[in-house]
């Protein structure tokens, strides 16, 4: 596959501000703004430890009423730009003994960085491709990440045990030999953390990746003992404090016991959201620059 003089300028970019970061020692923004009037300007209540945890303001009116056409099911126009589907293609990919279905938004050959999407229970690839869903947040993260040389999957999980971890395992290998040595984002929400958790055991996953978003989930409580915890690799957390179906308490534990053994962790706590607010209001362009320079 063929680069156009445009993508590799970005590459180019891409691949330098990487060893500027890497020299200075200090964390530079990998990706430029956009659109961050609308998805980064977000109220802030709380900071502490250093910055490590924040406490974001959510309100339904102002976050889902003011900001969807259609609440819940089409953002407004301004949230979305759509030219990005000019780079989207839905495909099955034969990994190992497995199919699976995706949709990509990219190049899949010399991409600068992969981000993977995981799906919660009754989802699949579409969710994480669709534009107009959560406040075009999704819309955002693939111009994010196709629109600076990167690529996006959005799999189909069929399943949430040791198949479906083999299946994303197999997923990122692929990304890997498609994309030698440039990092892998793998962000998970829901149910879909158990796959997170589960690829976090592979020492040979964990070695091509560079760091895990963690939304609406659970805490593993073997994660001490996983190669990506030996590895220190960054792990950014989004919980609603009211979600009904995984507590934040639980996870807000998990989080300050990694702080305290001076883990490379951020919790974002979105105040009286709930299960779905994460993937709605998860400033995406802060929290992959964040893992990118951390990586």
């Amino acid at each position: 596959m063929r680069m156009s003089t445009g993508h590799c300028r970005i590459i180019a970019v891409i691949t330098a501000f990487f060893l500027m970061a890497t020299a200075s020692g200090q964390a530079t923004e990998l990706l430029p703004p956009y659109k961050d009037e609308l998805f980064s300007q977000q109220d802030v209540l709380q900071t502490s430890n250093d910055g490590a945890f924040d406490v974001i303001g959510y309100d339904e009116m102002r976050d889902i009423n003011g900001r969807d056409q259609i609440p819940q099911k089409r953002a407004r126009q301004k949230y979305v730009s759509l030219g990005i589907k000019r780079q989207q293609s839905d495909e099955t990919l034969q990994l190992g003994a497995q199919r699976l279905d995706v949709t990509r938004v990219g190049q899949s050959v010399g991409a600068a960085f992969t981000v993977i999407f995981i799906h919660g229970r009754d989802g699949d690839r579409r969710l994480g491709a669709n534009d107009y869903s959560f406040g075009g947040n999704f819309n955002r993260l693939k111009n994010l990440v196709a629109g600076n040389g990167g690529v996006y999957y959005s799999p189909s999980v069929r399943s949430f045990d040791s198949d479906g971890v083999t299946a994303i395992e197999g997923l990122i290998r692929y990304a890997s030999e498609q994309s030698p040595g440039k990092p892998i984002i793998l962000a998970c929400a829901s149910m879909g953390n158990q796959i997170c958790w589960g690829v976090s055991r592979e020492p040979d996953s964990v070695k091509r990746l560079a760091g895990m978003v963690i939304m609406s989930g659970v805490a593993d409580p073997d994660f001490a003992k996983s190669a990506f915890y030996k590895a220190r690799l960054p792990l950014w957390f989004a919980h609603g404090s009211k979600d009904p179906v995984y507590a934040a308490t639980d996870q807000q534990a998990f989080f300050k016991k990694l702080l305290k053994a001076g883990y490379p962790t951020h919790f974002t706590l979105y105040e009286t959201g709930n299960h779905g607010t994460p993937i709605r209001m998860i400033d995406w362009r802060r929290t992959l620059n964040w893992i990118l320079a951390a990586g």
